[in-house]
């Protein structure tokens, strides 16, 4: 491990272990899924594994502020725990975070407070978190997107905008999978 990894895990763990232990094994499992990329992401692997770790903290009773947890999760992590920017930022934007931003009507303090990164990292997090169900097992993006509108209802918030979002999600899957397969078509 990375001393990012090794700093982010034990945060993640003590913020949503004890009081969410689900949404704890799904952010192990969004991990997991960021290790079997790496070599699609070079010297950003740790980087990517550790903002994955972190990517639901903001769902934390001790962090909810707003109720929008890419907002409250990068807010800790940036005035709290001193984290890394990069982390900060992708924790921020993960899995089409501006588009429920948009929906919440906070989308300038996301835009305004977090600059997005580079788009192979973000699609990267939102192929981990999509692929992830939230007991942490792989899946697909499709079953997921459906999970999440089953799970919160078709007209909620949550269940509008996963949907509006669907579209980039499994955009962003096919670009990580076209990426992978060019690794593995390289000669070593």
């Amino acid at each position: 491990m990375s001393k990012l990894t090794e700093w982010a895990y034990p945060l993640a763990e003590s913020l949503l272990a004890e009081p969410l232990p689900r949404r704890w094994q799904h952010c192990l499992g969004v991990a997991e899924r960021a290790r079997t990329i790496a070599p699609i992401l070079g010297e950003d692997a740790d980087l990517l594994e550790a903002a994955a770790v972190l990517h639901d903290i903001g769902y934390a009773p001790d962090l909810a502020k707003t109720g929008f947890h890419p907002l409250d999760g990068a807010r800790y992590l940036r005035d709290v725990a001193d984290a890394d920017g990069r982390v900060v930022n992708l924790v921020a934007h993960h899995s089409c975070a501006w588009m429920e931003a948009e929906a919440r009507g906070l989308h300038d303090e996301l835009a305004g407070e977090f600059p997005r990164e580079g788009a192979h990292l973000n699609d990267a997090l939102c192929y981990c978190d999509m692929n992830t169900t939230p007991d942490g097992t792989p899946t697909n993006p499709i079953d997921r997107v459906n999970e999440i509108a089953g799970r919160y209802g078709p007209d909620s918030l949550i269940g509008t905008f996963i949907r509006r979002a669907e579209p980039e999600i499994l955009a962003s899957t096919s670009r990580v999978l076209e990426r992978v397969a060019a690794v593995k078509r390289q000669p070593m």
